[in-house]
């Protein structure tokens, strides 16, 4: 049985937060943030966070878009992150990305991140795709996107993360379908 949907906000991150994460300091982006971060936001995501600064630094715009924190109200924490690796490419295809925190998984947050995001991405009239790479031995995201109608359709290497299933959905009827 599916957990319940957690009421939870994406709170976007100042550059100054993502660039202090980039260069693993944990204080210096809690000395910045809107919110306090959890060791979740440095422990093995320094790596995300070098990709997004060096990202803003090319392209500022691209910070309404990339990756937030997940901020639960009713905890007054933030307990994952969650984003777009990006704006839409030219094809309209954004790629989701989430993590929730190890203390506060199997509760319903990952569920809520992605229709957060699946509902922006029917909303905005540019994104005609969405994407999800996962790895073939991350069967809770597997089955996670699979109830939002996200179909595997090919596979990619990636440095960071290596093998990953390509999975994409149709932005218009995503949002909201899971069960």
């Amino acid at each position: 049985m599916a957990a319940a949907l957690r009421s939870i906000q994406l709170i976007q991150l100042p550059r100054g937060v993502i660039d202090a994460l980039a260069a693993g300091d944990l204080d210096g982006a809690n000395r910045q943030a809107p919110l306090e971060l959890t060791e979740h936001f440095s422990r093995d995501r320094q790596p995300l966070w070098r990709i997004r600064s060096a990202q803003l630094q090319e392209h500022p715009g691209d910070a309404v878009w990339i990756t937030r924190a997940v901020y639960d109200p009713e905890l007054r924490r933030a307990v994952g992150l969650a984003g777009f690796h990006g704006p839409p490419d030219d094809a309209g295809m954004v790629e989701v990305g989430y993590s929730v925190d190890p203390a506060y998984r199997r509760q319903g947050y990952a569920r809520a991140a992605l229709e957060a995001l699946l509902a922006v991405a029917a909303q905005e009239p540019s994104i005609r795709v969405v994407r999800a790479t996962i790895s073939p031995d991350n069967e809770a995201s597997r089955r996670l996107v699979e109830q939002y109608g996200f179909v595997a359709n090919g596979e990619q290497w990636d440095d960071e993360d290596g093998l990953e299933i390509i999975y994409e959905v149709d932005a218009g009827g995503s949002a909201g379908s899971g069960g």
